[in-house]
């Protein structure tokens, strides 16, 4: 494995953190700052739609400079715009800052993704894109609780600062490991890159993508609400919960990472197929403390195990043909997912007044990345039986 891909990990693991640590620390910025809880809350929507509006352009823009110049300026914006954050007393700033940080984590993580499968063989694509995203699912093990003990502990603002500083190590190394010429000085085809992502396997691999990443983030936003309403668990097993669900999730892409080649294999349909049912039980028996534990784990695993195959195949299908664009729209299609499941999520619990109901849209989500798969196998073989 290339040495650069744990550095490209480590980077990804700290904006992981950024881009989920506010959950923890809305009610501390809002006395702080003097808003309202609904303002503070906005942080995270801004950083989510941060994602997807720059993952292209950012994409498009940076493959005409060398990717280690590309990887070093995202990610010192990065580093830079949680420095202002952690210094600034005025919200708006704050909102700001949350934007580009996103649009320079979108901008890194495409990029990233490029030079990952870039320098993997073909058949080990899935897995340097398995080790890139391992990062995310570290930072809701280890980042996201670790952020909430350290907000509660020092600040919210102590928690922007580690961000920044754990960025360093990770910004230094790119420096040094980055390659410097690759993509350099081109011009993107944009028009043609566009064409070879609107075809048809592509189109289907970031629809399922988005649809698993929605199913996902819909249940994983109101797991807090969940454990501590229908559960009835103290506010002090939440960072628990998470760190099972996150623990799940490592050791769904690490899984996948070491078995997954991009393609829609068994192992693969099987877990889409299972998801559905897994979010059901959620909330069937999502009011039960033990089961609502075990369902997280597995449902961590099954959920980040098929998307980061899914992401693989789309760099598998698109890389070829949309070399700069193809992990610039993976970037969207993940983060479209978890900017609408919360949103559909939020609309039935709001409308039902049950937690666990948001789970109902997670089966919903889940079941029609499902039956997108299953239903052109079906077809080949009533094709095949036709032709007997």
């Amino acid at each position: 494995m290339p040495v650069l891909l744990p550095v490209l990990a480590l980077a990804v693991f700290a904006q992981g953190t950024s881009e989920f640590m506010l959950s923890g620390l809305v009610p501390s910025i809002a006395d702080d700052l003097s808003v309202s809880t609904g303002s503070a809350a906005s942080l995270t929507s801004a950083y989510a739609i941060g994602m997807v509006l720059g993952a292209p352009p950012m994409a498009a823009l940076s493959a005409r400079w060398p990717r280690r110049l590309a990887l070093t300026v995202f990610l010192a914006v990065f580093v830079a715009v949680h420095a202002v954050g952690a210094l600034t007393h005025s919200f708006p700033l704050l909102f700001a800052t949350r934007v580009v940080a996103a649009v320079a984590n979108a901008g890194f993580l495409a990029v990233a993704m490029s030079v990952a499968t870039a320098l993997a063989a073909p058949e080990r694509q899935t897995r340097a894109t398995a080790v890139l995203l391992s990062g995310v699912t570290l930072s809701i093990v280890a980042g996201v609780p670790g952020g909430a003990l350290l907000g509660a502990w020092a600040g919210w603002r102590a928690v922007f600062w580690a961000v920044a500083l754990l960025c360093l190590p990770a910004l230094a190394l790119v420096v040094r490991a980055a390659p410097a010429g690759t993509g350099g000085g081109r011009e993107v085809p944009v028009a043609g890159e566009l064409r070879a992502l609107a075809s048809r396997q592509v189109r289907e691999a970031l629809l399922l993508a988005a649809a698993v990443n929605g199913a996902t983030f819909a249940v994983f936003a109101y797991l807090a609400v969940i454990a501590t309403g229908p559960a009835g668990l103290p506010g002090g097993a939440v960072p628990a919960l998470l760190a099972a669900f996150g623990a799940g999730a490592f050791a769904g892409v690490v899984t996948t990472g070491r078995t997954g080649d991009g393609r829609l294999g068994p192992g693969l349909r099987l877990t889409l197929c299972a998801l559905p049912a897994g979010w059901a039980a959620v909330a069937l028996a999502g009011h039960r403390p033990v089961p609502l534990f075990l369902l997280a784990t597995v449902l961590g695993g099954l959920s980040f195990g098929a998307g980061s195959a899914l992401v693989g195949r789309v760099m598998r299908t698109a890389s070829p043909e949309a070399p700069a664009l193809s992990g610039a729209f993976a970037t969207v299609a993940l983060n479209a997912g978890a900017v609408a499941g919360p949103l559909l999520a939020g609309a039935v619990a709001g409308a039902t007044g049950d937690a666990r109901d948001a789970a109902w849209v997670s089966a919903a989500l889940a079941a029609t990345a499902a039956a997108a798969v299953l239903r052109p196998a079906a077809a080949r073989r009533t094709g095949a039986r036709a032709d007997v």
